[in-house]
Order: C-alpha cells, then sequence, then structure tokens
C-alpha cells in the first residue's frame, strides 16, 4: 500500500480543521447554526459512485469500511462551543498486511493532533488551509450523522461525487 492511500485520510481531517475565518459574535443564527455541529465526530463511510471512483478512491473506501467494521475511527473531529476544533487522524499509521487468507490492516494506535478554530453557519464550515486558501466545505447535519460534499474537499484522486459520513459519538 502506498502512502497515497494513507494521505487522502489525513487530508480530509486537516482540511476540515485548519484555520478558520474570523466569526461573527453577534449573530444569533451562526451561534444556532453551530450548536448542530457542537461534538465528536468519527469517520464512518466513504460513499462513492463506484463507476466514475478512482483506484485509489475505491481502495481507501475499502480501509475504511474495514476499520469502521472493527470499531476504529482513523478520523475524528470535535467541534467545541468556543469555535476551537481538532481531528485525530491515525491515517498515517494505518499498516496493510497481507496474509494467506486476505488482507489484515489492524487498528492503529497512533495518530496525528490537530487542533484549530472554525466557523459554521449551518450548511458550511469556513476553513483556511496553512498556504492561507479559504475553503467553504457543504456538510448537512441529520441528527447523529453529518454528510461532508467531498468535492469541497478538494482532495487528490477523490470522486468529485463522493461524499464522507461522520457520526456523531
Amino acid at each position: 500500500m502506498t502512502y497515497k492511500h494513507i494521505l487522502f485520510f489525513l487530508g480530509i481531517a486537516l482540511v476540515l480543521i485548519s484555520c478558520s475565518s474570523d466569526k461573527n459574535d453577534g449573530e444569533a443564527e451562526v451561534q444556532v447554526a453551530s450548536t448542530a455541529i457542537l461534538g465528536t465526530w468519527d469517520a464512518t463511510e466513504l460513499v462513492i459512485d463506484n463507476a466514475t471512483a478512482s483506484d485509489n478512491t475505491k481502495f481507501a473506501k475499502g480501509i475504511l469500511d474495514l476499520l469502521t467494521d472493527k470499531d476504529c475511527y482513523v478520523v475524528t473531529l470535535t467541534f467545541n462551543e468556543d469555535l476551537t476544533a481538532s481531528a485525530s487522524n491515525s491515517a498515517n499509521y494505518v499498516e496493510v498486511n497481507a496474509t494467506g487468507t486476505g488482507l489484515d490492516i489492524p487498528c492503529p494506535t497512533e495518530a496525528d493532533l490537530e487542533s484549530s478554530t472554525y466557523t459554521f453557519d449551518g450548511t458550511t464550515v469556513t476553513t483556511t488551509k496553512s498556504n492561507g486558501e479559504v475553503l467553504n466545505i457543504n456538510v448537512s447535519i441529520d441528527g447523529d450523522v453529518m454528510t461532508v460534499d467531498a468535492a469541497d474537499l478538494e482532495i487528490p484522486n477523490f470522486s468529485d461525487d463522493g461524499q464522507m459520513l461522520f457520526v456523531k459519538r
């Protein structure tokens, strides 16, 4: 397995919670919308169109599916009331081992941690990459499931019509 596959998951976490733009404390709407995103979210599924997705995307989906089935979450995002966020990303530590019966992918025991700030208006998480590029990432939250539009993540080899699903703990 190449690290390009592993970097896929790292990119998701970094894009979602890098640095954010300034928040407007005076708008009650932003505060109310922000409460929906509060909490800890685990990446549990990558929804793709198998007909158009790249092989790298299909492979990354397979790894995520296997680890999620083991209650192992490679990317975890936490959004706090004070508009700070953190991400735990163990994608760099995923190991794929070939065995006589197939592939074995143990749950990583290490993770990279990132801290940042964010803004959320109810449909868009606004972040700024380390190079200063501002990203507006479309999300929808339905109860304990957050769906992130993959096209907004701007990750190479990622299906434009894919979605990453996060489940709230």
